[in-house]
Parts: structure tokens; sequence; C-alpha cells
């Protein structure tokens, strides 16, 4: 019943906060006369930020070193729940999110997304999958961050699954790094297909990895750029569980299924 009872709690405040920031994103975007609309998106960000006080049970904690501001990095994170992205606006760093259209279609949060720049896909059409790329590329050449989560969906098992190689390519091709985030106790929060937040008390860790640079690291190679990376995340969740990396990547045989 307790669960039930938070969950009442932060999804009205959640809704009622929604309701209240539009108009504070109308006028900034209004205001917003950069190409990057670096002030829009984040002022959707410091959102994301408020909603993570919302629930008294959730413990956020930030790792790692920010990079340069208004530096263009194509981002990439694993992906375990619908908080990861207010848990990582808790970075004070703008970059664009890519999302499914699904959420842009939401009244409310999905006008917000658009007012903030950030980007949407249709992963069933090909043309919105290759006018992400255009867009990322746009923000990119305008000093403008870009995030994705190449796994393309939520973890149902909280291990690290395959990630698709079109984050890497945008890099290599843009001739910018890439900054690998890892992101861990979000599904234990906020479960996949569940809308109901637990009342013990939750950690969710995320942490800025240094960049990585496919040039001066010999990576031109996407599937070698793209293995590097993740391999990252994975062995930095795997070191906040205290297991071995094999436990954490779902690409990696386990003794149970060899």
């Amino acid at each position: 019943m307790r669960d039930y009872l938070l969950s009442a709690w932060v999804w009205t405040s959640t809704a009622l906060l929604l309701c209240a920031w539009l108009p504070v994103m109308a006028v900034v975007r209004l205001t917003d006369r950069d190409p990057a609309l670096h002030r829009s998106g984040y002022a959707l960000r410091i959102l994301g930020r408020l909603m993570t006080y919302l629930n008294p049970f959730w413990n956020v904690e930030t790792q790692g070193e920010l990079p340069i501001p208004r530096h263009p990095y194509v981002v990439v994170s694993n992906h375990l729940s619908q908080a990861d992205p207010p848990v990582v606006s808790r970075l004070p760093w703008e970059m664009k999110w890519v999302a499914k259209k699904a959420l842009f279609d939401l009244p409310v949060a999905g006008w917000l997304l658009r007012m903030s720049g950030d980007i949407c896909v249709d992963r069933r059409d090909s043309e919105s999958r290759s006018a992400v790329i255009d867009k990322a590329r746009h923000y990119l050449r305008h000093q403008c961050s870009v995030m994705l989560c190449p796994e393309g969906t939520r973890s149902r098992d909280g291990r690290v699954h395959s990630f698709a190689s079109g984050a890497f390519r945008l890099a290599i091709n843009e001739g910018v790094s890439v900054v690998p985030i890892a992101i861990d106790g979000t599904q234990d929060a906020l479960p996949k297909h569940s809308l109901v937040f637990r009342t013990s008390p939750q950690t969710m860790r995320v942490k800025v990895l240094p960049p990585v640079d496919p040039v001066a690291e010999g990576l031109t190679d996407v599937n070698a750029f793209r293995a590097h990376v993740r391999r990252q995340i994975v062995e930095q969740i795997a070191t906040w569980r205290g297991v071995d990396p094999v436990q954490v990547d779902a690409e990696a045989s386990t003794p149970e299924t060899t």
C-alpha cells in the first residue's frame, strides 16, 4: 500500500510540475536565438533535475568529470528505466536527447520535449531514423552535444545489451569524441513496464567516463570503437555491483549458458 501511495504522490506532483513548467519553457524558447537551442534544452534539464527530488526515497550520486562546456560530443549510456533521463539531468550539462516518438506524442511532456529541441525518432520509419542523424549533425556543428542510448530500449534484466553502431559512426564522421555514461540503480527505482515506485531507499549512480577520441585511440573502425566504449560502461557497472563484468554483459557467455 505504501508503494502505491508514494507512486500516487510522485506522479501527481510530476504532472503538476510539468504543467507549471510549460509557460517557463515557452518564454525561454521564444527568447532563445541560439541555433542549438542551448538555453531551451538546459531549462528542460532543470525540470528533470527537480523531478528527482519529488521522491524522498531516491538518492542520486553523480560521479566523474564533466566535459568542456559547449564542446560537442556524442554521449552514449546504458538504459535501464524511465528514471534515467531525470537522473542524468542531475549533471549540469546540456545535451540533446534522442527519444522515441511516443514520448513526443504525449500532451505537455511532448510539448516540452519539442520546445527543448530534443530529437524525435520513429524507429519504424527509415526516413525518421535518417532525419535523426541530420539533426544530430546540426547540433554537433553548433557546439552542442547529442545523447543517445545505443541499446535502443530499456534493459529488462539490468545487464548491458548490444549497442547499435549509429552513435559511433556519427562520432567518427563528425570528428568528435564519444563520452560514455554509466547508469545503475534506476532499474530498481522504477522497473520496466511498471509505474509503481518503491518505498525502500534507492541509490542511483551516474558516472561520466573520460571522452574517447576514436582517432587518438586508433578506433576508427566502428565495431572496435563501439566495443571499446561499451566495455567501459560494463566494467563501471560491474565495479559498482562488485561482480565480474561477465555478469553485467548480456553479450558474454556465462557458465549457465555454455
